[in-house]
């Protein structure tokens, strides 16, 4: 058992660095945003926006420094228990990912060089795994995991509030399950993740005074995944339930990235086709839409979650069983919507 010091060393930690957190992103998006009055870095309303009003972009790179600065601060001043290498290569994964995406608020990235380096800082964080005991033949795979998670997070970051409240979850989800796990440095970490975001939110909150851009929904994409790799590294069964508390973005996204390939389109052309952005063209208010989510989140993923954490042996198809409900939950409300749709073009018509 710890002793009382080091139990009030933790609990100073988990309170101190993400209200670090939060107060830093509080500073930080404000003044980013006066920055990207000052520059241009405008996002202007269009006919594949979701927006009427032009919005200062690249918000998150408040939440990008908070996490840089507090992450390695809460593992500094706590045993981390894990190799050097792994520590090292989250922010610098993190950094990586959040420089393609300043980038591209400032100008856009053509899309290999952008994917180059989202999978270069996968790479450095996989390779750093290894240093686990994880064996070679899962490169791969976590390439694949690790991208599509940033190029997800990404493609849902369209209308206000959404892709904040979701990495809020989704990283209190991840604090508590590394909490459950015997990880306070990784549970510290995700709760670094979620104050940070929180300090976003407020001005991004419906109506937006300032969006996320690219270097902040990237940025959550990648710690989302290297948060989750790193829990399932120490107890594999926890990447069920870290997969379920995803569930909202991962079928959203995945659904309409393959019906988009299937339609022979240009998959990664901008678009207003993922579910949310549906409900929004057919009058929903942003803060419904959110709403929504958030609902998906509480009422099925978080108890989900939580079933397939504390039943380690039914993790497996609690997820699956998530995953059938989200898609078809999914493909009834996109056939509403576009019926609904239709009935208007048909209307106007007559």
């Amino acid at each position: 058992m710890a002793s009382p010091v080091s139990e009030t060393a933790l609990a100073k930690a988990a309170i101190g660095w993400p209200l670090i957190a939060l107060l830093l992103a509080l500073l930080l998006v404000r003044g980013v945003m006066a920055y990207a009055q000052h520059r241009g870095m405008l996002d202007l309303p269009g006919r594949r926006r979701s927006h009427t009003l032009p919005t200062p972009r690249g918000g998150g790179l408040g939440v990008v420094v908070a996490v840089l600065i507090c992450i390695p601060g809460a593992w500094l001043t706590l045993p981390a228990r894990w190799p050097s290498a792994v520590l090292i290569s989250v922010p610098g994964a993190l950094a990586l990912v959040a420089l393609a995406g300043w980038w591209d608020d400032h100008q856009p990235l053509p899309v290999w060089p952008r994917l180059g380096a989202q999978l270069l800082a996968v790479l450095g964080f996989s390779l750093a795994l290894f240093a686990t005991g994880l064996p070679a033949w899962w490169l791969p795979l976590l390439l694949g995991a690790g991208a599509w998670s940033i190029n997800l997070h990404n493609f849902m970051d369209g209308i206000d509030g959404l892709l904040a409240q979701q990495a809020i979850f989704v990283s209190c989800g991840l604090a508590l399950l590394a909490a459950s796990a015997s990880q306070p440095a990784l549970a510290i970490a995700a709760a670094v993740v979620a104050a940070a975001t929180l300090g976003f939110w407020r001005y991004n909150r419906p109506p937006a005074r300032v969006f996320m851009g690219d270097v902040g929904s990237g940025s959550l994409g990648l710690l989302i995944f290297a948060l989750s790799a790193m829990l399932w590294r120490r107890q594999a069964a926890l990447l069920w339930p870290a997969l379920i508390l995803c569930s909202a973005f991962v079928t959203d996204a995945s659904l309409t990235l393959l019906t988009r390939i299937w339609r022979g389109r240009r998959w990664h052309a901008a678009h207003r086709e993922h579910l949310y952005q549906w409900l929004v063209r057919r009058g929903g208010t942003h803060a419904g839409v959110d709403a929504a989510y958030m609902g998906w989140n509480l009422l099925v993923a978080a108890p989900g979650a939580w079933w397939a954490s504390s039943h380690p042996h039914a993790a497996l198809p609690v997820s699956m069983l998530v995953y059938l409900s989200a898609a078809a939950v999914w493909l009834a409300q996109k056939r509403r919507c576009l019926r609904r749709n239709l009935s208007k073009d048909r209307h106007v018509v007559a």
